[in-house]
């Protein structure tokens, strides 16, 4: 597997399988599923409510912890120095482990500074191997490097060929910041499994749409996380390193771009308020 060497010098699968709305119910066998098709990184959060089957289907895999790259992320209530020392040990307690290699703060809201400080502790004490941010603005990203000890070694954004973010890429990346992308497949909008464009690409080299995607990703050194609770999907997901985009296939892609969000505004203050008001069971 292609890694991603952090700016602390840890390297990270640039191929990660995420765990966003799959029912509790079936995240244990998921986990298990994705480790057994070749994935070593693995991306939940409290928010997602399933950090406890996520930790049963690793327990479950037989793999060794040291082989596996385990991410979780502090939810908003929890954004506070004392929210972060409070609901880390819990979130380890659910996962049944003693260490994460990469905390992230969820969203850009309520007392980052704090949780940052809190963060920075817990990398120093080694119970968090990296630390991170997710949806943060380049500005923000930056502002939180440049008045604390340590710079953000990921930051997880929203990125697919609607909203390709090719500016805040190479700014996040200038600054030392690896880029991580959620929603690769825009959860399935516009039609993106069968474009016409993506499905030309596709079929140029026998591969699948999502393959292209996450190709196109690799090639700008971005860390991919990928969803599905089907083990052949998940083998096919991984399945990217036999091929190469052609500077016409990105060329093609890019006119794709749409240029916002296919989902919501982090800068829309209904969905803050929004935030703040889910209440979350158990965190």
């Amino acid at each position: 597997m292609q890694t991603v060497q952090l700016n602390n010098g840890i390297d990270i699968p640039i191929l990660g399988f995420g765990v966003f709305q799959i029912p509790k119910e079936q995240t244990a066998q998921a986990v298990q599923n994705a480790i057994h098709a070749g994935y070593r990184h693995i991306d939940t959060a409290q928010s997602y409510l399933n950090e406890r089957e996520v930790g049963e289907g690793i327990a479950a895999s037989g793999i060794a912890r040291d082989e596996l790259f385990v991410t979780t992320k502090i939810w908003v209530h929890n954004v506070s120095y004392d929210g972060v020392m409070r609901s880390f040990d819990e979130s380890l307690a659910r996962l049944g482990l003693d260490y994460v290699d990469l905390l992230l703060i969820h969203q850009p809201f309520n007392d980052v500074y704090g949780a940052w400080r809190a963060m920075e502790q817990l990398q120093t004490a080694g119970h968090v191997r990296s630390i991170g941010i997710s949806n943060f603005a380049v500005d923000r990203a930056v502002d939180l490097a440049e008045f604390n000890e340590v710079v953000p070694q990921i930051n997880q954004i929203e990125i697919n060929p609607f909203q390709q973010q090719v500016s805040q890429i190479q700014a996040l990346q200038q600054e030392g910041i690896a880029v991580e992308a959620w929603a690769p497949f825009a959860e399935g909008k516009n039609d993106i499994f069968s474009h016409p464009v993506l499905s030309e690409i596709a079929q140029r080299y026998n591969k699948s749409i999502a393959q292209v995607i996450v190709r196109w990703l690799v090639e700008q050194d971005v860390i991919v996380l990928a969803k599905s609770i089907q083990p052949e999907r998940m083998v096919e997901n991984i399945d990217v390193f036999d091929f190469a985009l052609t500077a016409d296939d990105k060329a093609e892609i890019a006119t794709l771009n749409l240029g916002e969000s296919q989902f919501f505004s982090h800068a829309d203050p209904a969905m803050i308020k929004w935030m703040r008001g889910r209440e979350l069971e158990g965190i």
